[in-house]
């Protein structure tokens, strides 16, 4: 190992770092395995069913990581150069051990290690809990953008919350779905390491004080509140083979007292620790249930817990180094706040700035609006938050003052652009006025910010021209695109070593760093032997996902057949319920002798409901009670299954994206802002089928409409149709439909729960349905059919699917971080 070596910054601290290790062999790495496991964690027996063999790796990969943590933190300070601030209320991380393997280029060298003791390093993979910090697309794409920007060697830092429960396990109890906690860190967490010495206080409560300082001029000071300690736990991002190691940080709640040891000597032991739990209870469920108050004010306290402690760090950084001297902070200093969810920094940072670092409100103003980059991810109204005034004055009365204060500013603004024009006003102003007012917090993010971005192109235009129209006449210059990507070194590289292997052995690997190369499987399309090596790759996903789905639900599922596959977030705008009216259809075909030219097919959903949400909870219902009659009828053997697979998350996905033939991207049009699983599937070989939504698009401009399954209505097409739309008359008019329908009506899939459909009916034949499920159904049915043509001319399919790997380049989160880092941020590379 080499030297340490010490070193001042110039706060006086004396550093110390080390030269990266370069004892990357096998053997250093058992050497520091076996030490681990028997010093460490003081265990004797190495074998495969030990759960002790994955943390004691986890801490020999992360002293390799260290070296480089500590070095690319140093060259960032020694830089001075500009960094980002990526705040987020999720990062669904899933497992960090295949991924940081991977990254080091030490896969194989720890395989060879744990042989030593016949202990398999894939069992290993499987036995780390995923880290489920995060609900769906909007985590899992800013743990893309994290590994991006160390790949791409960007100082960039994230900063979320350390939920002591992620997203909760799935169960499924008759078709119902069951929550059930997720003690994600019961077995510890090995990666992150905590630190307490860098704590931050955040207030809640109290009120407003006014006073004199000792220039004679007035200020202002939140008194009498209720803090809470805010603890960081860091966790290594590693970049791909660049020695680059970047940091996210997570905040976890603490009392700043532990407990009241007079009540609890008085024998008041429950009151004795409720500051305690009051304080730990913000950080212990991601995404509380909001249908009540006290859910909803505890998600308010999520989001300004995580944006104070995050903004108190970087400024703690800050002054470290350069005092109360704020002229230089916007040069060096961005903020992304990653959906509306962080928004409150924007009132946070001005609280800190004029409040306690002594800034007059214009100058602290000015610095604000050159920070704050605020990306949306919904188009939906109901996502986008508005938080009651009475609550926010109660909890965070500082900060409603402050909102008070720049929604004043801002409305003269809007006055002086717009001469009386009152309505304008009204819509704009950051107060929604009524009864019960609320504060648009989409409307704060925007105002003080410097960019706007959507993440698709379709989804960038509906908030110029539709959601933020007004806020795009202002300030045209703000609002900008940035088209989602995933990041291939975990969904094509660590997820598909059977096609990421075969890709490498005829283009080389530079495509794990540049996706773009993928192009070069072009000319490859049509060479037959290459197409069977491919098939050949596909089937081995195909047959791992299988297993999996016979392990988790008894159902068989044949390689063969045609992989139809839709997970992600229940919602209804996703329309999962779509997609069990053509199972129904594909069954009504089989009884009725229709179907013999069709190949097998297996459709595979799964996905999570809101605890909340009803209309969700109920589809996951309806499409398992499908599913019951469906798989249980002779005639249906080996030639269609429908599938709900429970528990969905990021491992789940490393196995279902290998194995899709068909990718069921069907929101309605409009209301998918962008996806990313749709880039998943592509870029392991699925082919789309899908509406003109989000990054859909984009994703049929790349590959070309012949190898992309395109339906349904537009968003022009809905707007017109919705002034007259009627469902039933539809019904009527599609004789596909009508049975589908009454086979709903007669019970055929409600035997045992009478009246569970309903719900599902009504939403179909509701004229104002939002998702014009109906309008759809026949497109949807048409295409699919001719999906099963295309299915059936194997050389035909399996080129289209190498069209669609090699068309997914621009779909990478490196060429989405090299757009906010051209456009948005211009931070300067890393150099160690």
């Amino acid at each position: 190992m080499s030297a340490d070596h010490r070193e001042s910054n110039n706060t006086g601290a004396i550093m110390l770092t080390r030269a990266p290790a370069s004892e990357m062999g096998p053997e250093a790495i058992l050497e520091d395995f076996v030490r681990y496991f028997s010093r460490t964690l003081g265990r004797r027996a190495i074998h495969k069913a030990s759960p002790f063999v994955y943390e004691a790796l986890v801490y020999a990969v992360r002293d390799r990581l260290m070296d480089r943590w500590i070095q690319s933190t140093v060259a960032v300070e020694r830089s001075y150069q500009r960094r980002v601030h990526y705040l987020s209320l999720e990062f669904l991380m899933g497992r960090l051990l295949k991924n940081a393997l991977l990254n080091l280029d030490v896969e194989d060298k720890s395989e060879a290690a744990l042989q030593n003791f016949g202990v398999d390093l894939a069992s290993v993979f499987e036995s780390e809990h995923d880290a489920g910090l995060g609900n769906g697309g909007l985590g899992r794409l800013a743990a893309c953008f994290l590994d991006s920007c160390a790949t791409l060697s960007l100082p960039v830092i994230g900063y979320g919350i350390r939920y002591e429960y992620g997203m909760f396990r799935q169960r499924i109890d008759d078709g119902h779905q069951i929550e059930e906690p997720d003690p994600w860190l019961r077995a510890g967490f090995p990666w992150e390491i905590e630190r307490y010495e860098l704590a931050q206080t955040v207030t809640f409560g109290g009120r407003k004080e006014v006073y004199a300082d000792e220039h004679g001029n007035e200020q202002t000071r939140w008194v009498d509140t209720r803090p809470v300690l805010a603890v960081p736990f860091d966790v290594p991002i590693p970049g791909y083979r660049n020695g680059i190691v970047n940091t996210l940080r997570l905040w976890s709640a603490k009392a700043t007292d532990e407990f009241n040891l007079h009540e609890f000597n008085a024998g008041s032991y429950t009151q004795a620790v409720a500051a305690k739990n009051d304080a730990e209870n913000i950080t212990m469920v991601l995404y509380p249930n909001d249908a009540s108050e006290s859910g909803k004010g505890l998600r308010l306290r999520q989001q300004y817990f995580l944006a104070s402690a995050s903004l108190q760090d970087s400024l703690r950084q800050w002054t470290e180094r350069h005092g109360d001297h704020f002229e230089h902070f916007a040069a060096k200093n961005c903020y992304q706040l990653n959906d509306t969810h962080p928004a409150i920094a924007v009132p946070e940072l001005m609280r800190l700035l004029v409040d306690e670092h002594g800034l007059d409100w214009d100058d602290a103003w000015v610095i604000t609006r050159r920070v704050m980059a605020y990306t949306n991810h919904t188009l939906l109204p109901e996502a986008l938050e508005c938080w009651s005034v009475e609550m926010m004055s109660q909890m965070l009365p500082r900060i409603m003052e402050i909102v008070y204060e720049i929604n004043a500013g801002f409305l003269a603004e809007v006055e002086q652009c717009w001469p009386g024009d009152l309505e304008r006003v009204g819509r704009m102003s950051l107060i929604q006025e009524g009864d019960h007012p609320v504060v648009r917090m989409a409307y704060l993010a925007i105002v003080g910010s410097f960019s706007v971005n959507g993440v698709a192109e379709l989804h960038s235009r509906l908030l110029r021209e539709g959601l933020f129209r007004d806020f795009a006449e202002l300030w045209p210059e703000k609002f900008n695109n940035k088209t989602n990507g995933v990041t291939q070194r975990r969904w094509l590289a660590a997820c598909n070593p059977a096609l990421s292997g075969l890709v490498t052995d005829r283009i080389g690997d530079a495509w794990v760093t540049d996706l773009e190369r993928l192009r070069e499987l072009e000319p490859l399309a049509d060479d037959a032997d290459f197409q069977q090596r491919w098939r050949t790759a596909k089937l081995a996903g195909k047959r791992r996902l299988a297993a999996l789905v016979e392990s988790r639900t008894g159902i068989a599922l044949h390689a063969d057949m045609l992989f139809d596959v839709q997970v992600k977030r229940i919602h209804e705008y996703k329309r999962q319920l779509l997609n069990c009216l053509h199972a129904i259809h594909l069954y009504d075909r089989i009884k009725r002798g229709e179907a013999a030219d069709s190949p097998p097919r297996a459709i595979i959903v799964g996905g999570k409901a809101a605890p909340g949400y009803f209309m969700a909870k109920n589809i996951i219902k309806f499409i398992n009670e499908t599913a019951r009659v469906i798989n249980a009828d002779p005639d249906t053997e080996g030639r269609l299954r429908l599938v709900f697979v429970p528990d969905y998350n990021v491992s789940t996905m490393e196995v279902i994206c290998p194995a899709a033939d068909l990718s069921a991207q069907i929101s309605t049009a409009g209301k998918e802002a962008s996806g990313t699983g749709n880039m998943k599937f592509m870029m392991n070989g699925a082919v789309t089928i899908g509406t003109f939504d989000g990054a859909n698009i984009e994703i049929r401009e790349a590959v070309g409409d012949e190898n992309f399954f395109l339906f349904g209505l537009t968003v022009e097409e809905i707007e017109v149709l919705r002034q007259s739309y009627d469902p039933e008359g539809i019904i009527r008019g599609d004789p596909g439909l009508l049975r589908v329908m009454e086979r709903l009506e007669h019970g055929d899939f409600n035997c045992v729960e009478a009246g569970i459909m309903e719900a599902i009916l009504h939403a179909i034949k509701n004229p104002h349905d939002p998702w014009m499920t109906a309008a759809d159904f026949r497109s949807f049915v048409d295409t699919q059919r001719r999906a099963e043509l295309a299915y059936l001319d194997l050389p035909r399919w399996t080129r289209m699917s190498i069209l669609n790997t090699a068309a997914s380049g621009r779909f990478s989160t490196d060429r989405t971080m090299r757009d906010y880092n051209r456009e948005i941020w211009q931070l300067d590379p890393v150099e160690l």
